[in-house]
């Protein structure tokens, strides 16, 4: 067993300006019956009417116009801070849309990583991409899940930067460690409560990975990177891209093309997860979305007639394979239960995360160690936030 040793390169890199159709943020007025009964609504070009009290309101914070008439429900009630009360360290990875930075807050002295946002204030969609992962990551609330401590304005270029409590690395930054079944135990409680917390707060993570799972100086985890995350959807109102989710987590209804999808895909990677853990590299690193449907195939067995009308979708795999996830993981006999759950080719039939952590892979002895018993610090920690 071992920590994750690598980064797929067949994924499209974070810093490529991705866009992506916005459907999370809900501006609204304020309910407070001191205020006028009708409230003062004013109109920018593609985007939603806004109450004129809230952009004043947010205007007097500090706001940038800009920012507060595309993402007014993200920011309302925050107040951003001042850029020259952050001194910056180093540069410590790459997030989906922004750099990040190790710095500490010269206020209480505290090391924060600092994601800059790069985002086009003229194109209302892509500040509306950004203002939905600050909506996202201000509804969760969870020790598994990285916490947004604060927004700040940069007053010379304008920049916006998301200040997150500093982890110290991720799954992916101990190459070649060894885990025994306790500390395997540990990160995957951590990771499905985490998860968990996520789905019953109507929110899909949408690019689970070893990069994306950071781990503190006391062992614990947490699930960052909400970039491409979305607010799920259940009753599918408005068609989903299936370009999400690094290619080797990606499960086969995304690499079909699906439109409709929920919490089955944050379950499929996973299980990828899962068995990464144990092995140390990645259980399907594909190099094309061919190949990995032809890998994901091979291990879970070519779809049924019924696979294909419940997807609806129209693509058939041209030879026959026989599902051998058992026989291929048959070494990894404690998980083995919940790998066959989680990479269940049908999304429904793996269950929940609530589901997973009832498995018998974390109440059979050995237990899950403490989070304090995981693996120590490495001396050159690179995460995105």
């Amino acid at each position: 067993m071992g920590l994750i040793c690598g980064k797929p390169s067949a994924v499209k890199d974070s810093s490529d300006d991705k866009e992506v159709n916005f459907n999370g943020c809900h501006c609204h007025a304020r309910s407070d019956k001191k205020q006028a009964k009708v409230a003062v609504l004013v109109d920018y070009p593609g985007s939603r009417r806004i109450p004129k009290a809230t952009l004043a309101e947010q205007a007097a914070a500090g706001w940038p116009d800009w920012l507060s008439a595309a993402a007014a429900e993200a920011i309302n009630g925050w107040i951003p801070r001042r850029y020259d009360t952050f001194m910056k360290l180093n540069i410590i990875g790459q997030g989906s849309y922004g750099r990040v930075y190790k710095a500490r807050d010269l206020v209480n002295g505290k090391l924060v990583a600092l994601k800059k946002v790069r985002c086009d204030h003229l194109v209302p969609a892509s500040v509306e991409f950004m203002a939905r992962e600050i909506l996202i990551l201000r509804r969760l609330d969870h020790p598994n899940v990285i916490k947004l401590e604060g927004l700040i304005m940069s007053p010379t270029s304008g920049s916006l930067y998301l200040a997150f409590e500093y982890m110290e690395h991720d799954l992916t930054s101990r190459p070649g460690i060894s885990l025994s079944e306790p500390q395997v135990k540990c990160y995957m409680q951590q990771l499905l409560s985490g998860l968990d917390h996520c789905h019953s707060r109507g929110v899909l993570h949408l690019d689970l990975k070893g990069a994306n799972l950071l781990v503190d100086k006391n062992g614990i985890l947490k699930i960052a990177d909400f970039g491409l995350a979305e607010f799920d959807d259940p009753h599918h109102s408005v068609p989903q891209s299936s370009n999400v989710v690094t290619l080797w987590y990606r499960p086969p209804e995304l690499l079909l093309g699906a439109s409709k999808y929920g919490v089955g895909v944050d379950l499929w990677s996973t299980g990828c997860i899962l068995g990464e853990l144990y092995y140390g590299k990645p259980i399907l690193p594909g190099t094309s979305e061919e190949e990995q449907l032809n890998k994901i195939f091979k291990l879970c067995g070519s779809p049924s007639q019924d696979y294909w009308r419940r997807l609806q979708l129209n693509f058939k795999p041209q030879q026959p394979h026989t599902r051998c996830v058992a026989e291929t993981f048959k070494n990894l006999l404690p998980p083995l239960k919940l790998m066959e759950m989680l990479l269940s080719l049908y999304p429904a039939d793996r269950g929940t995360a609530a589901i997973a952590l009832t498995s018998d892979f974390f109440t059979t002895k050995p237990l899950a160690c403490e989070p304090s018993s995981l693996p120590s610090t490495p001396t050159n920690p690179i995460h995105a936030q």
